[in-house]
């Protein structure tokens, strides 16, 4: 993987840091991902085409702040979908474990984005922190197939654990430029939004995909909200 500032970018974007950003962008391409849903016909339904775009990004360092957002928002886009084939087909009773694997794909590839930044450490670190959150969300969603309340009402609790230790980690790797609480407030709706997504997978409810869609779209936000801060902490890279 080429080794540039711009690819840190893709996993901070995870942050959902949308509050108060520009929602410009909110063009996602989530008609084309979101049929998953519960249907179980649609077990081979595959993400939005933004793999290449973000294994195969080539911007020069003096790309502007528009474009950074544009391929955070692709990115970020790519992780929600994925997530979203992941627990669907599960839920469905089908074989889930290649979208999973596409997960991990995903999450290796922003791992190592960080490392290229921030060195091994901080990329272990990040890929801890991000398996995690997958994690908890796996967690939920087997607790939602076996009408498990207590496991469903853990998962939770560790998802808010989760959106503190990550803003600690976002506030360190911006120099402060995105605080911890903030991070951790602004995460909540991505967390709600996906949870709200697994809940209609799990009752097979026609809206499914809407809500899928729904965790898609606050992408765009997030990703104007990174590029601001990012480009603020490295101004002679991103300076349009």
């Amino acid at each position: 993987m080429r080794r540039t500032p711009l690819k840190l970018l893709i996993v901070v974007t995870a942050v959902a840091v949308a509050a108060g950003a520009c929602g410009s962008d909110k063009n996602s391409n989530a008609g084309s991902s979101g049929s998953t849903g519960a249907s179980k016909s649609n077990s081979t339904t595959t993400a939005p085409n933004t793999s290449a775009g973000m294994s195969g990004m080539k911007m020069g360092t003096e790309a502007p702040a528009s474009t950074l957002r544009a391929t955070l928002t692709a990115a970020l886009q790519e992780h929600v979908y994925l997530a979203g084939i992941t627990t669907g087909t599960a839920l469905a009773g089908q074989d889930y474990k290649p979208a999973a694997a596409a997960l991990e794909k995903n999450t290796q590839a922003l791992q190592d984005a960080v490392s290229s930044v921030y060195g091994d450490a901080g990329g272990k670190q990040f890929g801890d922190l991000w398996r995690k959150h997958i994690g908890f969300f796996v967690d939920y969603t087997t607790a939602k197939a076996t009408g498990d309340a207590a496991k469903a009402a853990k998962a939770k609790s560790d998802l808010d654990g989760y959106r503190a230790d990550f803003g600690a980690f976002i506030e360190s790797a911006t120099k402060g430029g995105l605080t911890k609480q903030a991070v951790a407030d602004a995460l909540k709706g991505h967390v709600d939004s996906l949870l709200a997504a697994i809940d209609a997978q799990a009752a097979k409810d026609p809206n499914a995909t809407a809500k899928l869609s729904a965790a898609a779209s606050e992408m765009p936000m997030t990703a104007a909200t990174l590029a601001g801060a990012i480009a603020k902490q490295y101004p002679s890279k991103f300076g349009g």
